[in-house]
C-alpha cells in the first residue's frame, strides 16, 4: 500500500507539472496523464483498500484448487493477474475485477486428464472468440438487444450461486484439491464456525445493507461519533488480515519453506490433442458464461453503479480477450471480469480503478518476491473467512434485481434465475428467459397494438 500511495502522489505531481508547461506537442501526453490520474486516484484510501478485498472470496479458492489439483503455476498467475488488475483499473476507472474462468477451472479440477495445456488452450480459444466479438462490434449489438429482465435474472442467479457456495464454505470443511466438501466444520478453532459467524456479524455492523446515506451532523454527540468511527472501519481488509495471521499460526512450518524470487515463466507447449480437448471440454461451456456474466452483466452493473463512467461491451470483451491471448501462453490462469467481483468490491468500498490497481500491485509484489511459495500460506487460510467475504459479494450482486418494477419482468427474472440454478447453467437460464420474454411480448402484441418489431427488438440496455 505504501508503494502505491506514493505512486498516486507521483501521478498527481506529474500531471500538475504538465499543466504548468502545456505546449501543444505535449497535449496527448497531458490528456493521458490526466486520465490516468482520474482513474487511479483513490476516492477514499481506507475504503478503496477495503474494496480491494471484496473479490478474494472467489479468487483464492479457485486459484488454490487449480494449484493443488492441476499444478497451476501460482507465481506466474499472481504476476499476470496483478498486471491485469492494474491495467484494467487504469483503463476503466472502476473496480473492474479479474476472476478465474469458472467453467474451465471446474473441468480442470474434476477431470485428471484435463491438464494445464488443455486449460490454457481453452482460455486462448475463449479469449480469441471474445476478442473477435468485441473488435467487430457484435458484442455491443448483443448487449443492446438483451432485455433487462434477462440480465437481472442472470445476476440474481449468479449472486445466489455465490451465496450458496459461501454457506458451504462456512459450514463444511473443504478439500479444494478434490473440489469436495467434507464433514461439518467444528464450532471452535482457528477455522471454526464461530469465527466465521463473528466475521459475518462484524461486516453487518460496519457495512450494514450497503450505501450509507446518513448526513454528518456537526452537533452530533459522543454516541454518533463512535458510530461514525465504527462504520468507517475497513471491515473486509481487517478480516483478510486476520485470516493471514491465522494462516501463519495454523501452519508455522510453511514459512520455513519459502523460496524467494519469481517462479520460472516458460512458453506453453500445446499439442493438437490439448487444443481439441480444451475447446470441447473448456471453451464450449465457458463461452456462454463469459458472454453473459463477464461482459453483459458486468457492463450493466457498471452502468448501474457508475453511470458517469462509460464501460462498453466492446471494450470489456476485448480486454478479456487480450488478457488471455497473452497470459495463457505463459501458463497464467485463464481470467475474465465478473459481475460478482464488481459487486463485492463495490460492497466493501471500491469506487475507483485505484482499488483494483492496488490489489494488482500486491499480487505483482507477491508473485515476484515469493512466487509459488505462496501456496503454502494459502492452504492454511481459514476457508470459513473466505466464505464470509464471498457471501456478502453474492448478496450484493443478487440485490441488483431489486429495480424490477413490473410483474411481467419479475416473472422473466425468476424463470431465468430458477433454470440457471437448478440446471447449473447460465446459458440454459438465459435461453429460457429469452423464450419467456418473447412469448409474453407475443401474447400482449394483439391486445395493446404492439408491432412485430417490438417483439423481435427487445427493450434495449443503455
Amino acid at each position: 500500500m505504501y508503494i502505491f500511495l506514493h505512486m498516486n502522489k507521483f501521478i498527481t505531481m506529474e500531471s500538475s507539472t504538465l499543466e504548468e508547461n502545456n505546449p501543444q506537442s505535449q497535449a496527448p501526453k497531458l490528456n493521458f496523464m490526466l486520465k490516468l490520474k482520474e482513474n487511479l486516484v483513490f476516492k477514499s484510501k481506507w475504503a478503496e483498500l477495503n474494496g480491494a478485498m471484496g473479490d478474494l472470496g472467489t479468487y483464492i479458492p479457485i486459484v488454490l484448487a487449480l494449484t493443488l489439483a492441476s499444478h497451476l503455476n501460482l507465481g506466474t498467475t499472481l504476476i499476470f493477474t496483478g498486471v491485469y488488475n492494474f491495467v484494467t483499473g487504469a483503463i476503466y476507472g472502476v473496480p473492474m475485477p479479474v476472476q478465474p474462468m469458472k467453467s474451465i477451472a471446474a473441468v480442470a479440477i474434476s477431470d485428471p486428464d484435463f491438464g494445464i495445456p488443455e486449460v490454457m488452450a481453452a482460455g486462448i480459444c475463449t479469449a480469441g472468440i471474445l476478442f473477435v466479438l468485441g473488435a467487430t462490434g457484435l458484442m455491443q449489438i448483443v448487449y443492446r438487444l438483451i432485455p433487462i429482465s434477462v440480465v437481472r435474472g442472470i445476476q440474481l442467479a449468479q449472486g445466489l450461486s455465490f451465496a450458496m457456495t459461501a454457506v458451504k464454505y462456512i459450514k463444511n470443511v473443504q478439500d479444494f484439491a478434490k473440489s469436495k466438501s467434507g464433514g461439518q466444520r467444528d464450532w471452535v478453532g482457528l477455522d471454526g464456525l464461530l469465527l466465521a459467524l463473528i466475521c459475518a456479524v462484524f461486516i453487518v455492523i460496519v457495512n450494514g445493507a450497503g450505501d450509507d446515506d446518513r448526513v454528518d451532523n456537526p452537533e452530533s454527540g459522543r454516541r454518533e461519533k463512535v458510530q461514525k468511527i465504527i462504520f468507517s472501519l475497513p471491515s473486509a481488509f481487517l478480516i483478510f488480515l486476520l485470516g493471514v495471521v491465522l494462516a501463519i499460526i495454523r501452519g508455522p512450518n510453511a514459512m520455513k519453506g519459502f523460496k524467494f524470487g519469481p517462479s520460472r515463466i516458460d512458453v506453453m507447449s500445446i499439442s493438437k490433442h490439448a487444443w481439441k480437448q480444451g475447446f470441447i471440454k473448456g471453451t464450449i461451456p465457458q463461452l456462454p458464461l463469459s458472454v453473459l456474466n463477464s461482459v453483459i452483466a458486468v457492463c450493466k452493473l457498471s452502468t448501474d453503479l457508475f453511470p458517469e463512467r462509460e464501460v462498453t461491451a466492446t471494450s470489456v470483451s476485448m480486454t478479456v480477450g487480450l488478457m488471455n491471448l497473452i497470459g495463457c501462453w505463459f501458463g497464467a490462469m485463464p481470467c475474465c471480469h465478473g459481475a460478482g467481483g464488481l459487486a463485492g468490491q463495490y460492497k466493501f468500498g471500491g469506487r475507483s480503478g485505484g482499488c483494483v490497481a492496488l490489489l494488482g500491485v500486491a499480487k505483482l509484489v507477491l508473485g515476484l518476491v515469493l512466487g509459488s511459495s505462496m501456496v503454502k500460506v494459502l492452504t492454511q487460510f481459514p476457508v470459513g473467512v473466505l466464505g464470509v467475504l464471498l457471501l456478502f459479494a453474492g448478496i450484493e450482486l443478487a440485490m441488483c434485481a431489486r429495480d424490477i418494477n413490473t410483474k411481467e419482468e419479475a416473472f422473466v427474472v425468476l424463470v431465468c434465475t430458477s433454470v440457471s440454478l437448478v440446471g447449473s447453467s447460465a446459458a440454459l437460464g438465459f435461453l429460457c428467459g429469452i423464450v419467456v420474454h418473447l412469448l409474453l411480448k407475443m401474447r400482449n402484441m394483439g391486445s395493446n397494438g404492439q408491432s412485430c418489431s417490438n417483439v423481435i427488438w427487445f427493450h434495449r440496455n443503455p
